[in-house]
C-alpha cells in the first residue's frame, strides 16, 4: 500500500446522493447506485451520474456550472413532480465521450419512458446529447433513437415477451460507449422489458462526422444480436483510445472485449467462473460516414487467466445512522417517539446491521485500445492471506484481423491486483497515447470504508503499488442495502461500474466512495433531519471522487 501520491494533481469531490436528490429543485427520486460517467477534453471535465451532470475545470477540477438533472437535460419533464405527483421518463446509466477529432462531447443514456402515473409505456429510446461546440457549457443537440426492437417506430422484432411467450418490448440494459476514427458506438445488453429473457448484446452504431455537424436527423446502424462462439453477448465493451490510436484495419475497426461468466442467467454459463475472454470487432467503420454503411462483425474466444464471479464486499465498521434510525424506538424526533416513524407508517422488525455492498459480478468493465493493445479489467474472486474476498483481473490483448476478415488475438500480459482484509470492486482502465496508465477502483473492507483508490500500470504490464486517492469516512448507508425499504431483500447498490479516462498526458478517475460520516445524533437533529449539516440525504450518503494523475 503507497503512503503517498505523488502523481495526484487534483482530487475533488463529485457528485454526490444529495446534489443528485435535491437537483431540479427536488423533483428527483432517490437513487441508488450512481454509475459512473466521466469524459474529459479541451479544458473541460464532464461528469454524469444517475440522474444529474456537472462540468467542471480541467485544470483545477472547480465546478464550472451547476447540478443540472438529466431528466431537464434531455428535455424530459421531471422526474416526478413532487407537487402534482406526475413522474416524468426513466433516464438511466450514463456514459460519456470526448471525441477529440472533431472537438465535441457525447452524453448518452437509456430512457424507458412511462405514463404519468409511473408505468412503463414499452417504449425505450438510447438518446444521445452532441455538445454544440468545444465546449460542454453551450448548447448541445439531441438525438433520441427509438430502442425497444418489438417491430414498433422502424426498429427490428427481436421476439421480446411480457411473460416468457407473448410479445412485448425489449429494454436495453447498461449501455456503455467507445470510439474509434470514424465512429461511436454504445453497446447494450438487451433484455425483455417486461418478461424473463436475456436476448444478447446490441450496438448502436453513429458516425462521429455526423453527429459533430449536428444534423436534423443522423444515420443510426444497429449490430444485432452479438454471439461469440454460439453464446449471447453480454457487456461487450467497445473501446476508447487516444487521439489518433486507432485501427486502421479493414478500412477502419473498433476492438471491443468480453468475459463469458457473470451469473449465468446471460452467458448460460452457471459456474460463475471462465477462463476465455470474448474478443470482438466491428469493421469497416470508414462507411458509416456513408449513406450505406455496411459494418462487419467478427468475435472469438481466446484463453486468458481465470475469473471468478466475485462476494459480497465488506466495509469498515462504524456509525450508519439510517440504520440506526430504522432500529431506534425511543429517540424524539420531528415524527413522534422512534426516529423509525420518519420513513414508515407501519414498525419495521429493527433488524438492521451494516450492509455488504455489491461488487456487481465478473462482466467486462471498461475497455481501452493503445498502440495496437486492447485492455480490459473485470471484477474477480480472489483468495488474500485464506479469505475470499472481491478483487480485480486485468488482461491485455493483441487483437488483428486477417485475411478472411476474421479476428485473431491472444492475451499477451494479465494480472490480479487484491488488498489484503479489503475488497477491490468497479474497476476502470485508461491509457495515455504513451503506454502510461491506471486502474481506478473503490476500495472497502476491515481497515478500509469505501474509498476511492487506483493503480499505476505500463503497457510492458508492469502493476504498481496500491494506492487511496481519497480515504473514506465512513460505512455505505443507503436505503438499498436495509431490509425496511427492500422488503427484506437488501441488495447494497454499490455503483455498477466506475470511469477513467486520458486527457494528453494525464489521466483522470472517478470512482465511487464514501465521503461524510455523522453519528445517529447528528442525523436525527430536529433542524436538519437526516442531511448531518448538509453532507448526506435521510436516504444515502454516497460521494464520488475525481482525481487527475500527472504523467
Amino acid at each position: 500500500m503507497a503512503r503517498s501520491n505523488p502523481d495526484v494533481a487534483v482530487s475533488v469531490n463529485g457528485l454526490t446522493h444529495r446534489d443528485q436528490r435535491l437537483a431540479n429543485g427536488g423533483n428527483q427520486f432517490s437513487l441508488e447506485p450512481p454509475d459512473q460517467a466521466l469524459c474529459v477534453g479541451n479544458g473541460y471535465v464532464v461528469e454524469a451520474v444517475n440522474s444529474v451532470l456537472r462540468v467542471r475545470s480541467a485544470r483545477t477540477g472547480a465546478a464550472l456550472s451547476g447540478v443540472q438533472d438529466i431528466n431537464t437535460f434531455y428535455g424530459y419533464p421531471a422526474a416526478v413532480n413532487r407537487a402534482t405527483g406526475v413522474i416524468g421518463p426513466n433516464v438511466i446509466d450514463p456514459v460519456c465521450l470526448y471525441d477529440p477529432d472533431h472537438g465535441r462531447f457525447v452524453v448518452a443514456i437509456t430512457t424507458l419512458h412511462v405514463r404519468p402515473d409511473g408505468a412503463f409505456t414499452g417504449r425505450n429510446t438510447i438518446d444521445v446529447a452532441v455538445s454544440n461546440g468545444r465546449s460542454p457549457l453551450g448548447n448541445w443537440t439531441i438525438y433520441h433513437v427509438p430502442a425497444q426492437n418489438d417491430g414498433t417506430e422502424g426498429t427490428p422484432n427481436h421476439g421480446c415477451t411480457v411473460d416468457g411467450t407473448n410479445p412485448g418490448p425489449c429494454f436495453q440494459d447498461y449501455p456503455h460507449i467507445g470510439a474509434d476514427a470514424n465512429g461511436i458506438y454504445i453497446s447494450t445488453n438487451e433484455y425483455d422489458l417486461f418478461g424473463p429473457k436475456y436476448s444478447a448484446a446490441q450496438i448502436f452504431a453513429f458516425s462521429k462526422a455526423q453527429l459533430a455537424a449536428h444534423g436534423s436527423s443522423v444515420n443510426v446502424t444497429l449490430v444485432e444480436d452479438l454471439s461469440v462462439a454460439g453464446t449471447p453477448g453480454f457487456t461487450v465493451w467497445p473501446a476508447n483510445s487516444p487521439k489518433g490510436e486507432y485501427s486502421k484495419e479493414r478500412n477502419g475497426t473498433e476492438y471491443l472485449l468480453s468475459t463469458i461468466a457473470g451469473d449465468g442467467s446471460e452467458t448460460g454459463n452457471p459456474t460463475r467462473t471462465a477462463n476465455k475472454l470474448g474478443i470482438w470487432a466491428i469493421t469497416n467503420t470508414k462507411s458509416l460516414n456513408t449513406a450505406t454503411p455496411a459494418l462487419g462483425i467478427t468475435s472469438r474466444l481466446t484463453n486468458s487467466q481465470t475469473y471468478v464471479f466475485p462476494p459480497k464486499a465488506t466495509q469498515k465498521r462504524g456509525p450508519i445512522p439510517l440504520g440506526q434510525c430504522i432500529n431506534d424506538t425511543k429517540l424524539l424526533t420531528p415524527f413522534g417517539d422512534g426516529c423509525w416513524r420518519a420513513f414508515f407508517v407501519n414498525e419495521p422488525a429493527h433488524n438492521e446491521v451494516e450492509s455488504s455492498p455489491d461488487s456487481l459480478d465478473s462482466r467486462m468493465q471498461q475497455t481501452w485500445y493503445v498502440n495496437g493493445t486492447l485492455w480490459g479489467s473485470s471484477g474477480t474472486a480472489v483468495k488474500v492471506k485464506g479469505e475470499l474476498k472481491a478483487g480485480i483481473a486485468w488482461f491485455a490483448v493483441r487483437p488483428k484481423i486477417d485475411d478472411a476478415g476474421q479476428i485473431e488475438g491472444k492475451v499477451k500480459k494479465q494480472g490480479y491486483i487484491a488488498l489484503a482484509d479489503n475488497n477491490l470492486t468497479m474497476p476502470a482502465i485508461a491509457f495515455t497515447r504513451d503506454g502510461k496508465g491506471a486502474i481506478a477502483f473503490s476500495v472497502m473492507g476491515e481497515k478500509y470504508y469505501p474509498s476511492a483508490g487506483y493503480v499505476r500500470i505500463s503497457e510492458n504490464g508492469s502493476v504498481g503499488p496500491i494506492h487511496i486517492a481519497s480515504k473514506g469516512l465512513g460505512p455505505d448507508d443507503g436505503f438499498s442495502g436495509y431490509n425496511a425499504f427492500t422488503n427484506g431483500a437488501p441488495r447494497t447498490r454499490w455503483g455498477d461500474y466506475g470511469a477513467a479516462v486520458s486527457d494528453g498526458d494525464t489521466i483522470w478517475m472517478a470512482s465511487e466512495y464514501i465521503g461524510q460520516t455523522c453519528t445517529l445524533a447528528q442525523y436525527a437533529d430536529f433542524a436538519s433531519f437526516g442531511s448531518c449539516g448538509g453532507t448526506r440525504t435521510a436516504l444515502a450518503n454516497w460521494y464520488t471522487r475525481l482525481t487527475k494523475l500527472s504523467q
